[in-house]
């Protein structure tokens, strides 16, 4: 009898291993996959799914966090916050709200909410170092810069830096705020500008180069740069372009602009979001309009682009997309016909297939976990 006891025992151990195996197998063969939404129809908030790698299929999708509109969401670098600001006029008056939820499991779990100071705060950033929180404030034309805690919350009082006071005649629409090498990066839409702030004495100051000029009309949406920072891309939504710049003595100057719409495209068309691959050999943007993905050939010593062709998003009005961590996988949100849709990416030639795709109210924000 004690023989067999311990046989059963052994048995136990023996599937316990087996089983949390599988599981182990199971987490490293899928990636967790966070979205944020417009709430005005059915969405009520942030969502979360899990992308299978070897079937590029979303399942398990779950409602992680009630909140008015997170239209930008985005991680801490050590992924224990979340920020996600509400693209709202409302919070306050004419202001928008950012609000941190604390990462648990891949649970959300809310921390606090507080102002933006300004309205429609549509793009939230943090410094590589987490220190820091920058949320874009699009009809507020300015942008919020918060000190974070070693706990990811966000100190009150955050400085505010005001476009609106740059130019008389334009209107300042603060689209995207993103820390690179030290210096505050923003994308203004109305003044055709992106901005560049560099840090001094606990405050960020116009820099050396105070700002990088697209063509008048263009707004400029979202920018990239080249692994190396030598090369810096810009989308444009107004005039539906890639602006190429390159450094040249610290300094980013334009060289190139390409159109991103086929050229007997008919109809209204503006551009959204922008990515290279993970290797920084293929880039990537969104055509709201055309409703496609636009793919061009990096060359990586001239920084330069080549047109490898455009790919239907399977739905209406394509907003925010990513790529998965592998560089398998590309998904784009469609905001209009309520999908994400999953594509294969061919590494070597930059091309997508379609894989998969699954419904989902409002898409417009996604982000690997």
């Amino acid at each position: 009898m004690k023989y067999k006891a311990i046989v059963i025992v052994l048995i136990a151990i023996a599937t316990l291993s087996i089983i949390n195996s599988c599981k182990v197998e199971e987490s490293k063969n899928e990636q967790v996959l966070f979205v944020g939404t417009y709430t005005d129809g059915e969405s009520e908030g942030i969502y979360k799914f899990n992308l299978n790698l070897g079937t590029g299929e979303l399942t398990n999708q779950t409602l992680v966090a009630k909140i008015k509109n997170p239209s930008y969401i985005t991680f801490s670098p050590d992924r224990n916050s979340l920020y996600a600001v509400s693209e709202v006029d409302d919070y306050k008056k004419d202001d928008g709200s950012i609000t941190t939820f604390r990462v648990k499991d891949t649970s959300l779990v809310y921390v606090e909410e507080q102002s933006t100071h300004g309205a429609n705060p549509c793009f939230v950033g943090v410094s590589k170092d987490g220190n820091l929180v920058a949320a874009a404030n699009y009809s507020g034309g300015n942008v919020a810069v918060y000190n974070a805690l070693e706990n990811g919350n966000l100190k009150p009082s955050p400085q505010i830096i005001d476009h609106k006071v740059l130019d008389s005649t334009r209107k300042a629409h603060a689209h995207m705020a993103s820390f690179l090498n030290g210096e505050l990066m923003v994308s203004d839409l109305g003044l055709d500008r992106i901005k560049k702030y560099t840090a001094s004495n606990n405050n960020f100051i116009p820099s050396n180069q105070k700002e990088l000029v697209v063509a008048e009309g263009a707004g400029p949406r979202h920018f990239v740069t080249s692994n190396d920072a030598e090369f810096l891309y810009v989308i444009n939504e107004l005039n539906s372009t890639i602006t190429m710049f390159q450094k040249e003595n610290g300094k980013y100057y334009g060289k190139k602009t390409y159109d991103t719409v086929a050229s007997d495209f008919e109809g209204e068309s503006f551009c959204a979001d922008l990515h290279l691959s993970p290797d920084g050999k293929f880039l990537y943007g969104t055509n709201r309009g055309e409703n496609t993905v636009v793919i061009f050939k990096v060359d990586e010593t001239t920084g330069k682009l080549e047109l490898v062709g455009r790919e239907f998003v399977k739905g209406d009005w394509p907003r925010n997309f990513t790529i998965d961590p592998t560089g398998k996988y590309v998904l784009v949100a469609n905001q209009r016909s309520n999908n994400i849709v999953v594509f294969n990416r061919d590494a070597e030639n930059g091309t997508l297939s379609f894989v998969s795709q699954v419904d989902l109210p409002s898409p417009v924000c996604l982000k690997f976990y």
